[in-house]
């Protein structure tokens, strides 16, 4: 027995999409045309962004292709490997061997198949590390924090921030009332904490605020490389009850004896192990492991709604399993050879002491290993930066939109894995400037 069909539809104008004066050209649309603009402007003023290329691990010495093909070894001094864990053989190893044990990929979200053995082993080490009764991870610190206000967040809530904070906090500020109705925003000045009190107070005597009073941080700031006032944040909330989230992407590994982060540096850390911070948000690709990733790490309860609750925990594929192996492989490296924090701290302090002594430049004060010197307009950081890169110093200019107008720089970072002998090339390239 047949079936029959359905005769196609008549198409009356089969050829209105071929006819050129229904159809806006690709260089006259409303996009095309702000493109452009903005495109212009930006290669006119020297500001175009360069996407530099790298064929070798990332380490204190890399090996870069210029435009023309070209290859040259170059120090890098942009990267966020900060213990210099990125090409540690054992971070390799491991992930080469969750490659081998389980494949590239999970090929689902968490909460159906997407939960590996790896998953478990590195929140375990996450918790333990940063003192939190939980902790779990995400395929970057962007989508961690992305999914932490939007999921705990309920109408008649706030969420209080420093004006500097990264620009993910920022994004999950503005994302979750348009998820959650009725949840309200307040910024206060870059760490003062007059102005932060006073924001709170403002939040406490406000009837739209009937739920919880959330407060979030920077712990250390990445451009500027200050960090936050801790101490006087923790009094704060615990007079207003607020719970104090700290995003610490840039103090894993760096700030602390043995690297915890900034809570370490002002040793908030109770008898117990257990940190005097609510809720820490972080990332695997800076200091531990450099390779991605980010993870919250909270209260149980916290972390189990995050698991039931969270879009991007819903939404999107788990981290992949050979990375979790990788950053777990870091932690524990970190965990085991925290000297490796101490090494980090004598070689930030002598670049900033030969900067300052040596050049005519000057960079800010920082406990980080963030060495920031200011130059002022976006096309000149820029225009430094490619001229470090005739010396076979790799530093990157920073310029609006990443910071304020007339606030460029250049962003030195410094690692385990540089030496005296690199600093003073930086030195003498500096000089050349």
């Amino acid at each position: 027995m047949g079936y029959s069909r359905d005769p196609p539809p008549k198409i009356h104008n089969r050829n209105l999409f071929q006819q050129e004066s229904h159809m806006p050209t690709a260089t006259d649309t409303p996009f095309a045309v702000r493109t452009k603009e903005t495109l212009d402007m930006l290669a006119s003023s020297g500001q175009t962004k360069v996407l530099q290329t790298l064929d070798s691990p990332m380490d204190a010495l890399v090996t870069m292709i210029d435009d023309d093909g070209s290859r040259h070894d170059r120090i890098c001094m942009c990267s966020n490997n900060y213990l210099g864990l990125a090409n540690h053989p054992a971070v390799i190893d491991a992930g080469i061997e969750a490659l081998r044990t389980y494949g590239a990929g999970t090929a689902s979200v968490r909460f159906i198949c997407g939960t590996f053995t790896p998953h478990h082993t590195l929140e375990k080490t996450i918790a333990e590390f940063m003192g939190t009764q939980a902790a779990y991870t995400f395929v970057s610190c962007w989508n961690a924090t992305e999914a932490l206000f939007p999921t705990v967040c309920e109408a008649g809530d706030i969420i209080i921030s420093d004006s500097l904070n990264h620009a993910c906090i920022v994004d999950s500020m503005r994302l979750t009332p348009v998820i959650k109705k009725g949840v309200k925003k307040g910024i206060y000045a870059h760490s003062d904490m007059d102005a932060c009190k006073a924001a709170l107070e403002k939040a406490k005597n406000d009837p739209e605020v009937t739920g919880q009073i959330w407060l979030i941080t920077d712990g250390v700031f990445s451009m500027e490389g200050d960090i936050a006032n801790l101490p006087a944040l923790r009094k704060l909330c615990d007079e207003y009850g607020a719970y104090l989230c700290v995003d610490d992407s840039h103090g894993h590994g760096v700030m602390g004896k043995t690297g915890r982060g900034t809570h370490e540096h002002y040793n908030m850390i109770g008898s117990d192990g257990m940190a005097q911070i609510d809720v820490f948000t972080g990332t695997l690709g800076k200091g531990l492991g450099g390779g991605a990733g980010g993870f919250i790490a909270a209260s149980q309860d916290l972390i189990d709604l995050i698991i039931q609750r969270g879009r991007p925990t819903l939404f999107s594929n788990a981290l992949p399993v050979t990375v979790a192996a990788s950053a777990n492989a870091a932690i524990r490296t970190l965990m085991n050879e925290p000297q490796r924090v101490q090494k980090l701290r004598d070689i930030t302090k002598y670049c900033r002491e030969q900067i300052k002594n040596k050049t005519n430049f000057d960079v800010l004060e920082s406990p980080t290993a963030i060495c920031p010197i200011i130059v002022g307009e976006t096309a000149t950081a820029i225009a430094m930066s490619k001229k470090l890169l005739d010396h076979n110093i790799f530093v990157i200019g920073f310029g609006y939109p990443v910071v304020p107008e007339g606030e460029a720089r250049l962003r030195i970072q410094m690692s385990a894995a540089h030496t005296e002998e690199h600093v003073d090339q930086l030195v003498e390239a500096l000089k050349q400037l």
